[in-house]
């Protein structure tokens, strides 16, 4: 029998400092009959499960809907692990800006200064800030069926190298001369994450917990390796495949790495937005790359550029935020936020289906919802 769980609780903040408080009076309370009806009816169809966390100045909301087994039908827990997918990149980014206040690494020099040999030898230079923002013109990654559900569950645990990874890409020439378009790819982020391990010496996990991790108690996010499996409590991840749904939660995420494999909770990439935007891993020096977004177009051509040195930069109902969205097979999931941190959303679902965009339906109806508040009175 189909069971949905809806519940949600409705906190408000007592107090603002006087910072946020001016910083925040354009933002009412988040409404909660409009949060609830974004993520209820589940588990259906698409969408087996989802938790939102809503927290800030204005005011805090959090729910589930939907089962995290759809055996068992037990609950999705609001303080489970899932897979964050590419919002991976903001940590990556993040270990990257360290590295160049460090002066460790100079983001005006080519990648091919630190990684000799790894792009092709008729590629132009390519600037290590051009890595974080997404005008690179480094191909995509090119593995053939990512988006087959046959050959995801033939090969999901398989170990890839990020070399092996990003090789499938530069196989092809570059897409563009590098700075003057933005094109999302995973290539430049596996690049990035090869790059942090050079210059440090130290692996990615390594860098995650002494760089970001350990210095913001986020003690329920880390880097998964080889291991395939979630630790307990997380809802399963499914994959629809010709009309059954098969469990694809455990799987070796070798594969997206620097770019997409971090393992995390709601409430830790609360903290890792709230720390990084108060200035707690970035300094005054390079924090404002996280803001900066090129002015160059988007290379399919569909408007201008987006996304800046690890965020994307979305306006929602009149709020502009900053953030990270990020999918895996089984899980989809994101953290944005107001500058002035008067409202801040996580959120993880989980879809049946793989799309290109990574970005189900409900994803919209949960911003949509977020994005909005209750009337001032």
């Amino acid at each position: 029998m189909k069971r949905t769980i809806v519940t949600a609780v409705v906190a408000v903040a007592a107090a603002l400092t006087p910072v946020t408080a001016a910083a925040a009076s354009g933002l009412g309370k988040p409404d909660p009959a409009a949060l609830a009806a974004a993520i209820a009816g589940l588990p259906d169809k698409e969408t087996t499960g989802a938790l939102v966390r809503v927290t800030g100045d204005s005011g805090s909301w959090s729910g589930t809907s939907g089962v995290s087994d759809v055996g068992t039908h037990a609950p999705v827990r609001p303080d489970g692990f899932f897979r964050i997918g590419s919002t991976t990149k903001v940590y990556t980014a993040v270990m990257v800006l360290q590295l160049a206040q460090e002066h460790r690494i100079d983001l005006e020099q080519p990648v091919q200064r630190y990684l000799p040999g790894v792009l092709p030898a008729d590629y132009p230079p390519v600037p290590v800030r051009t890595l974080l923002d997404h005008t690179s013109g480094l191909p995509s990654v090119d593995i053939p069926g990512l988006y087959d559900p046959e050959w995801i569950l033939a090969h999901r645990y398989e170990h890839w190298s990020p070399r092996q990874v990003v090789d499938t890409a530069l196989r092809h020439p570059i897409d563009f001369r590098p700075g003057t378009a933005q094109k999302y790819t995973n290539t430049a982020y596996v690049t990035a994450g090869m790059l942090v391990e050079k210059v440090t010496g130290q692996s990615y996990g390594r860098n995650l917990r002494d760089r970001i991790t350990v210095p913001l108690g986020l003690w329920r996010t880390y880097y998964p390796e080889d291991d395939p499996r979630l630790p307990n409590p997380a809802a399963r991840g499914y994959l629809d495949v010709d009309g059954k749904l098969v469990d694809v939660t455990e799987m070796n995420q070798s594969i997206p790495g620097a770019a997409g494999a971090i393992v995390s909770t709601a409430g830790d990439l609360d903290k890792f937005i709230t720390g990084l935007f108060r200035g707690r891993l970035l300094g005054p020096a390079v924090m404002p790359r996280l803001f900066a977004v090129p002015q160059v177009p988007m290379f399919d051509g569909s408007g201008p550029a987006n996304y800046s040195q690890g965020l994307m930069k979305l306006k929602l109902n009149g709020i502009t935020v900053w953030g990270k969205t990020g999918s895996r097979y089984g899980y989809a999931s994101g953290i944005f936020a107001t500058r002035d941190l008067s409202r801040v959303v996580a959120y993880s679902v989980n879809p049946t289906v793989k799309s290109p965009d990574g970005q189900p339906l409900i994803v919209k109806k949960i911003a949509d919802a977020a994005s909005r508040s209750l009337p001032k009175i």
